[in-house]
């Protein structure tokens, strides 16, 4: 899965109303350390038209147990575990997620989050 991805993404805000929309890219690379880091940017367009320049950096590391995406400062996020339901509690919200590889060549990661001021939806492909 290493090299550059074409990045879609949905974001639809159950609480608010708003669907926002993402495109950019994802580049999966090995890092000296063994690592793999994932790196992200785009341009996220709100319901108004209006548009943002988004990016993140996360981390893949390969453990004994498995695959664990880490944030950029190594602090654990999820399994890597495709085809398997993942949570990931942050603070008050809880994040549910899942990624699929369907054999087409994409794969999607899908986040349902939920808190006292979270109601989201957010669904990725990369192909």
């Amino acid at each position: 899965m290493l090299g550059t991805w074409t990045l879609t993404r949905t974001i639809e805000d159950r609480a608010s109303g708003e669907r926002l929309h993402v495109t950019g890219s994802t580049e999966l690379s090995r890092r000296e350390d063994g690592r793999v880091a994932w790196t992200e940017t785009g341009t996220m367009v709100r319901g108004d038209g209006s548009r943002i320049p988004v990016s993140r950096e996360l981390l893949v590391e390969e453990r004994v147990e498995g695959w664990m995406v880490l944030f950029a400062d190594g602090r654990e996020f999820h399994s890597w575990a495709p085809g398997t339901q993942v949570v990931h509690p942050c603070g008050s919200d809880v994040y549910d997620g899942r990624i699929d590889v369907p054999g087409d060549g994409s794969w999607h990661v899908t986040w349902h989050v939920r808190g006292p001021r979270k109601d989201l939806s957010i669904r990725s492909t990369l192909s």
